[in-house]
């Protein structure tokens, strides 16, 4: 019988961080994961050693990680499509019975074909949904890229109908406003992130950082429905390193930044720490957003909360978060860091360009299975739990918590 307890514990329980929990981690392999049931010739065993109490059921893939200790999500596997070790990485491709297929990188599942939707349509329209399409409105296509303008606080958007009012103002705060939009991907090497961006008529150029070739081949092969954003025509492809591709970019040069990584363990922990943040920030443009993985609220608070500190140091515009619900992703959340720089306003909670279903790229795509103004709505709204509510309102703090916004505004007008 496990001992009782009368003491009180914090909801959700925090975490080891993560050096500890690998130091403790020897029952299982280097990345953490359990493939019983599966031999080396890819067929699925039957050996009645694995039904062990300690094993999980033969022919079944199992990702343990000591990021989520005493856990386990498993997916029954039909046949193993790929398996390869590249430069950086194991990567594997199998077919589930329930999911289709199945990527996975160093033993961790990165998309499966049925719930991919939920994480690429929300990192990508979340933050580009938030910016105001230069194509509409004040600008000609014809005009230079940048021009400047004087900004106005009382009208950060520059609508036909406030235009008057934001040319007189006597504000002297020029801001290079972008009359095509320019994004920049790291990571996000299945083509899924690229698949959503391209959605949007708004973006004229879209660059995309990979580390490992490997992924990009895969995913051609075994997901062409995700992979179908390296169709596009806005789309150049550098393989390399994603840090050290940003550092070399000139100040000013992106409009947006989408960041698809992968968990902070080994090399992709350099994408949660300061020195990379201040990179993107100095790689945006006045008002550009970024928005990145920013794992899940019910296994990581500690990381969250040490991305938050990061990004309210860094980024003087707007700092958001936002989850989705994955279920193949551990606790079936996760999470999206959404910011932007000094600059015209951008208000994550509210979309300014939506997209548009008749337009040619959306079409060419397929329809949007996730993304909709409602879900929208939810993203920010249940975000706003206890646990995290703590996390962004400390006294004295920037950010603003949408909660609180909306119960004011409603209380003023009588709800």
């Amino acid at each position: 019988m496990a001992e009782e307890s009368g003491a009180a514990i914090d909801f959700p329980v925090k975490r080891q961080r993560e050096d500890e929990e690998l130091n403790n981690h020897h029952n299982h392999n280097h990345n953490g994961v359990e493939m019983e049931g599966i031999n080396d010739n890819n067929s699925i065993s039957t050996n009645k050693e694995s039904e062990s109490i300690s094993s999980v059921i033969p022919g079944w893939f199992s990702e343990i990680s000591p990021m989520w200790p005493g856990e386990a999500h498993s997916l029954k596997v039909e046949k193993i499509l790929f398996q390869g070790k590249s430069e950086y990485q194991n990567v594997m491709v199998f077919q589930s019975s329930t999911y289709g297929n199945v990527l996975v990188l160093d033993g961790v599942i990165q998309l499966t074909e049925r719930d991919e939707c939920a994480y690429q349509e929300m990192i990508v329209h979340l933050p580009l949904c938030s910016i105001p399409n230069p194509k509409k409105g004040l600008f000609s296509r014809n005009m230079p890229r940048y021009h400047k303008v004087e900004y106005c606080p009382l009208y950060p958007s520059p609508q036909p109908d406030n235009l008057k009012h934001w040319a007189m103002s006597k504000v002297q705060a020029p801001y290079a406003w972008p009359l095509e939009d320019v994004v920049l991907v790291i990571g996000g090497g299945d083509g899924g992130v690229l698949r959503e961006v391209s959605r949007h008529s708004s973006v004229e150029q879209i660059d995309i950082c990979e580390i490992d070739k490997m992924v990009v081949d895969v995913s051609e092969q075994f997901f062409p429905h995700v992979s179908i954003g390296y169709k596009d025509p806005r789309v150049t492809l550098h393989i390399g390193d994603g840090v050290a591709f940003l550092k070399a970019v000139p100040e000013g040069t992106y409009d947006a930044i989408i960041v698809d990584s992968s968990d902070p363990i080994g090399p992709a922990q350099e994408l949660f720490e300061k020195p990379f943040f201040e990179s993107v920030a100095k790689a945006l443009r006045p008002g550009g957003v970024i928005c990145t993985q920013a794992e899940s609220i019910w296994l990581h608070m500690h990381i969250i909360e040490d991305i938050v500190a990061n990004c309210r140091q860094i980024f003087k515009g707007s700092v958001n978060y936002a989850w989705t619900s994955v279920p193949t992703y551990p606790s079936g959340v996760i999470g999206f860091m959404l910011c932007s720089t000094e600059g015209p306003h951008v208000d994550f909670k509210h979309p300014v360009n939506p997209i548009e279903g008749d337009d040619s790229h959306c079409k060419s795509n397929g329809p949007l299975k996730f993304y909709n103004n409602e879900v929208w709505f939810c993203l920010f709204w249940y975000a706003c739990s206890s646990f995290l509510f703590a996390v962004f309102c400390q006294k004295g703090d920037r950010i603003e918590s949408y909660m609180s916004n909306f119960f004011l505004r409603h209380s003023r007008s009588g709800m």
